[in-house]
């Protein structure tokens, strides 16, 4: 398999030849623009057609967020795919990682050395079949808060985008934040996805401005989302900013 159709006919028809497989895809735009309910699209797809996703979605309390987005956007339950998911969950207070618990762990992932072995690990708790391994990793720029470790964390999301062919990434970052490094990541970026939002009607758009070696259509759309799932992206957006932040500013 080395395309990837959603199934969804406002998505697909922008990708008459589907998403490459592998490759890494950054959905990029302001913050609270909905970018991880797009990548909910592309991950429910994914695990129907029997592939395994990891999910490192650093802007979440816990996983039970993830469960809810999936549910609300692609009726999907997630409880019915435990086999093909892992989550890692952000703790910028541990030093490394913690063995897992069922299929999640925490780990420290603001370290580039704990990145890499956080995905290992996680890797290695689901199969490699159907499509293969999805790594979703969203809100990337909150890792960049850290004085330390900014620079290197930053190596690592591009060398994901240049170099790992191995693996399919699906990648979400706000330009709000870290606007200049999230460019640096934007120019490395295989497929790029930008999205935006309106508040009055709340509505998102999203736009695909490169798909690595093959046919799109570079129309504007609107995506057919609710308004309240969108609020429910603003809301944990605001988390993130009061909660994470600061705990990764101290690194």
């Amino acid at each position: 398999m080395d395309h990837l159709f959603t199934q969804q006919d406002w998505f697909d028809r922008l990708l008459p030849e589907g998403l490459p497989i592998p490759s890494l895809t950054l959905l990029s735009g302001p913050g609270g623009s909905g970018k991880p309910l797009i990548g909910n699209v592309i991950v429910a797809s994914w695990l129907r057609q029997g592939g395994s996703v990891i999910f490192m979605s650093l802007q979440y309390p816990d996983h039970s967020f993830v469960a809810a987005g999936l549910k609300r956007v692609s009726q999907l339950d997630l409880g019915d795919y435990q086999e093909q998911t892992a989550f890692i969950e952000l703790d910028a207070e541990l030093d490394g990682i913690t063995p897992p618990q069922g299929n999640r762990f925490k780990a420290n992932v603001v370290k580039p050395e704990i990145w890499d072995a956080a995905i290992d690990q996680a890797c290695g708790m689901v199969p490699d079949k159907g499509p293969g391994i999805l790594i979703f990793a969203s809100a990337l720029n909150l890792l960049l808060f850290s004085p330390t470790y900014k620079n290197g964390i930053l190596e690592k999301m591009i060398a994901a985008a240049q170099g790992d062919q191995k693996r399919t990434y699906l990648f979400s970052a706000s330009t709000t934040a870290k606007a200049e490094e999230i460019a640096e990541l934007e120019a490395a970026a295989t497929n790029l996805i930008m999205t935006r939002s309106t508040k009055e009607p709340f509505r998102l758009y999203m736009q695909i401005n490169r798909i690595d070696g093959e046919e799109f259509i570079s129309d504007e759309i609107e995506v057919p989302f609710s308004a309240n799932a969108l609020m429910d992206v603003k809301e944990v957006a605001d988390h993130s900013r009061k909660k994470v932040i600061p705990l990764v500013s101290e690194l």
